[in-house]
């Protein structure tokens, strides 16, 4: 099971006069529209935010947090890169300044909020309750998985293997040189594959026990 099968994407299609990521050559964009720039991308923040590890309680208030930044931002962004990677950046600064003050508050803080995942509540509407529970369980899973993995792997197996989105985009988006980023995808799709084993084997145990 790879990542990207256990955990499809759900993003639905953008809204009509959805935000185009590079202006014309030799044409000086101007700054995106905030609301159809959060209506394209809310999506997206939404699934990051959650697969980037942050408390299920925290999730409204990390979103929010990055959509500040968006619209404070937004008259900087010029379509130099598309806007999910300028975006994804904003997201892991804001994540990792969340648990930053986390860790200030209480090194020992746990979550207990629940939150509807949109990824478990998407999909096709003729799925039996059956398949939808094995589909949300699969995606239980994989989160767990990714949870497992260190920021590093887990961020550039996010974007490549779920967003889809090429190597030079996701270098750009964090800041790293292509090859690393290729390094770090090697290693995860690894650690990833193992972990999955691992479970596996779980499995296979307590059936047998």
């Amino acid at each position: 099971m790879t990542a990207r099968a256990a955990v499809a994407p759900s993003t639905p299609p953008p809204p009509a006069g959805a935000v185009s990521a590079v202006p014309a050559a030799g044409i000086q964009a101007a700054p995106p529209d905030f609301t159809e720039v959060y209506e394209e991308i809310f999506p997206f923040v939404w699934r990051t935010v959650r697969r980037l590890g942050v408390d299920a309680s925290a999730h409204e208030d990390v979103c929010q947090e990055v959509f500040v930044v968006v619209h404070r931002r937004l008259p900087e962004f010029r379509g130099c890169s598309s806007l999910k990677t300028w975006v994804f950046g904003i997201v892991v600064n804001v994540v990792q300044a969340h648990r930053r003050s986390l860790r200030r508050k209480s090194p020992a803080h746990r979550g207990t909020g629940e939150t509807v995942d949109p990824e478990l509540l998407a999909g096709p509407s003729d799925l039996s309750p059956y398949e939808a529970m094995t589909r949300a369980e699969a995606a239980r899973v994989a989160h767990d998985l990714l949870s497992s993995l260190d920021e590093e792997k887990r961020v550039v197996l996010i974007l490549a293997e779920l967003e889809e989105m090429p190597a030079t985009e996701i270098a750009q988006g964090i800041g790293v040189n292509i090859n690393t980023v290729y390094a770090r995808l090697r290693a995860a799709r690894q650690a990833f594959s193992d972990a999955v084993h691992r479970h596996h084997a779980r499995i296979r145990g307590g059936r047998n026990g």
